[in-house]
């Protein structure tokens, strides 16, 4: 009988944590934080919940470990979508495994929908890199020039999070056999389209708008006496 390696020990217990961890998510993303117990995140793990206990100690740090998870890998994604070939990639990987990418988005829409703990964390940490990228890429000339690059930064992250947590109610627009992922691939495209074309024919409405934000008083709209 082979003799256990503390490396193999270590392995063993990665993949028991990995597989809590994930388990963990996809309940924290469905039912939220505060429905989810330790027992029915055991019960998806296929583990004990002595031992989910005995990895994390307790529902709390269990999350924090989700959420620098998540976190991690979205902000990843964010990154690759700057470079071609990493938008191919991510767009390969969602559509290998569209439900896990839909997960791992949901959980962090569920956190900003709770305002959990990691919620401004999630937000200012996805609003931050997209405003790297688009001034890099404003920097660089692989994007056009923004009046306000923090405010398009918003834009983009609230934008992908709609796309990626669309409601059915929206995707039944598509078709009665149309929702979730083949909703998705269905706006993949236009999407890039607006972000490449844009969408008006000349620049009449932006003009408008534009005079209509320079007339107007400095003070309007505020409740501010």
């Amino acid at each position: 009988m082979r003799s256990v390696h503390p490396d193999d020990r270590a392995d063993a217990d990665l993949t028991a944590q990995a597989k809590i961890r994930n388990a963990a998510i996809a309940q924290f993303a469905t039912d939220g934080f505060q429905k989810t117990n330790l027992r029915a995140i055991a019960a998806e793990a296929g583990v004990s919940a002595s031992l989910v206990i005995h990895h994390f100690g307790s529902k709390e740090k269990l999350r924090m470990i989700c959420d620098e998870y998540v976190l991690e890998v979205l902000l990843a994604r964010t990154r690759s979508d700057s470079s071609v070939t990493g938008m191919r990639d991510v767009v390969s990987e969602y559509l290998a495994d569209p439900t896990e990418y839909h997960l791992e988005v949901q959980y962090m829409a569920r956190a900003i929908a709770e305002d959990s703990p990691a919620a401004a964390r999630f937000a200012d940490s996805m609003v931050n890199e997209s405003e790297a990228i688009l001034r890099a890429g404003i920097l660089d000339g692989s994007m056009r020039p923004s009046s306000d690059p923090r405010a398009l930064a918003v834009l983009t992250v609230l934008t992908s999070l709609a796309m990626l947590t669309i409601p059915r109610a929206l995707a039944r627009a598509f078709g009665p056999d149309i929702s979730g992922p083949a909703a998705m691939k269905r706006i993949a495209l236009p999407t890039l389209e607006i972000y490449t074309h844009g969408l008006y024919a000349n620049d009449t409405f932006l003009t408008a708008v534009t005079d209509l934000l320079v007339t107007a008083q400095p003070d309007q709209g505020s409740n501010d006496d």
